[in-house]
């Protein structure tokens, strides 16, 4: 909770006699100063900008004129004669718009009182809607850009809002490269064009089949690309809040993305980032200096239309995951619903599904993947050196180990699996549990299991 302490005091109050009235009034009282207030003129007294110092917060002042309008409940006919206002601390907790917890309490030459600040107001309901709906209806965009040029005030507005985000220690680590030229683009659509040929050779038939029906990119079909780099090393070093963890270097260029992603939607404006090549592929063909780094590449454009879903869900690659899943109250698996709970009672409905035969291996070595339909599960204590066809789950307790197995299911049905052939590699009751897991995900989403 956030307190706000009002004060009143006489010329010269030493400074060991406001604090000790100021620590009593607040003893007991939950939450921590956030604001110290008082008559405008009593800012200038030692005792008063000492205590602001010590409590590190801010000391605000308000006029008598501000100060005689509010309902103080205990108002002095000498404070009104003195100062041309009936109250000074209390008035001036309540000029805060905080509700007044503590009326005033006095010594010889002070007058303390304290009120908890309300939260911060929230935008009204049809503001609020807007944000929800700006949100809801950004799409990464791959189809239907218009040969229109972008309006250069929107343009501005849209770096503007990514320029905008927050970063870590307030050090702005991105910059965007505006790509207009086509022989350039040309030239990073090769690239991309290399990769998704080499990703649909990864994949087994099937899914290989539903997606060549994907775009992957719209770099030619844009007037604009934006290239948006990160510096790590920008703000030198001593950047507030990077020693700890330099990730979020990286992540503070990514929320820039997001925001310009909103913005763009909101002038009608179409983003689709291309993932498919090598951050130093491109690098190279737009000749970035050695220490910046490719974060995000984004085509961008007009379009005829913002589809009412993404992309990857109206063509069946991919589905939401349910946000029950995603929250945890306090420590990890405490959750409002049961992921083994719910995918029993979806498998009362679940439609049989078609698709290829997975071989999943429990506690197995990656030298087990022989071939693409293979995928391997590691319970080990140790992040193993693998690449993505082992996924390293290292079950704390057999319950954990089977919600796993459930979520594993589910991610395998949405890659286009149809049956699950499930092998034991380690005796224990983790690799049991998930396995059962994996038994109830498969029912659940359709697919056979052995």
């Amino acid at each position: 909770m956030s307190l706000v302490v009002g004060v009143g005091l006489r010329s010269g109050t030493p400074y060991a006699e406001l604090a000790a009235a100021v620590e009593a009034a607040v003893q007991d009282l939950p939450g921590e100063i956030r604001l110290l207030v008082t008559l405008t003129g009593r800012e200038s007294e030692p005792a008063l900008q000492q205590l602001a110092n010590d409590l590190h917060v801010e000391l605000r002042t308000f006029t008598a004129a501000e100060l005689s309008s509010q309902p103080a409940p205990t108002p002095s006919r000498q404070v009104a004669d003195l100062k041309n206002t009936p109250s000074v601390a209390e008035a001036a907790v309540l000029a805060t718009g905080a509700e007044l917890l503590l009326p005033k309490q006095k010594t010889h030459n002070t007058t303390v009182s304290v009120g908890r600040r309300a939260p911060a107001g929230g935008y009204e309901k049809q503001d609020r809607e807007v944000v929800q709906r700006v949100i809801a209806e950004r799409r990464d965009v791959r189809r239907g850009f218009l040969d229109v040029p972008i309006d250069v005030d929107a343009l501005m507005r849209v770096l503007e809002a990514a320029h905008r985000a927050p970063s870590v220690g307030l050090s702005q680590p991105w910059d965007f490269l505006l790509i207009r030229d086509v022989a350039t683009r040309r030239k990073v659509h090769e690239l991309a064009a290399r990769q998704r040929d080499a990703f649909a050779r990864s994949l087994p038939e099937q899914r290989r089949q539903k997606f060549d029906g994907l775009k992957i990119e719209a770099i030619l079909d844009t007037p604009l690309n934006i290239a948006v780099t990160c510096d790590p090393g920008r703000g030198g070093r001593h950047v507030l809040g990077r020693h700890a963890d330099p990730r979020t270097t990286w992540f503070s260029a990514a929320i820039a993305i997001q925001n310009l992603w909103l913005a763009a939607r909101a002038e009608g404006i179409g983003v689709g980032w291309v993932s498919f090549f090598g951050p130093d592929e491109v690098a190279d063909v737009l000749g970035l200096p050695p220490h910046i780094e490719l974060v995000g590449y984004l085509c961008v454009g007009y379009v005829d239309q913002f589809a009412p879903a993404p992309e990857l869900i109206r063509f069946g690659w991919a589905e939401r995951r349910p946000l029950s899943w995603a929250i945890h109250h306090d420590t990890w698996g405490h959750r409002d619903t049961s992921i083994v709970d719910d995918a029993g009672h979806a498998a009362r409905n679940a439609v049989r599904a078609t698709g290829q035969r997975i071989h999943v291996i429990i506690g197995g070595d990656p030298t087990d993947l022989h071939h693409q339909e293979s995928l391997v599960i590691d319970l080990g204590p140790t992040r193993p050196d693998h690449d993505f066809g082992v996924l390293w789950r290292p079950a704390r307790t057999p319950e954990e180990a089977e919600e796993y197995g459930v979520e594993i299911a589910r991610d395998l049905a949405l890659q286009g699996a149809g049956h699950l052939d499930v092998q034991l590699a380690a005796d224990e009751p983790r690799a049991k549990a998930l396995a059962e897991g994996l038994r109830t995900g498969a029912a659940a989403c359709g697919l056979t299991y052995s």
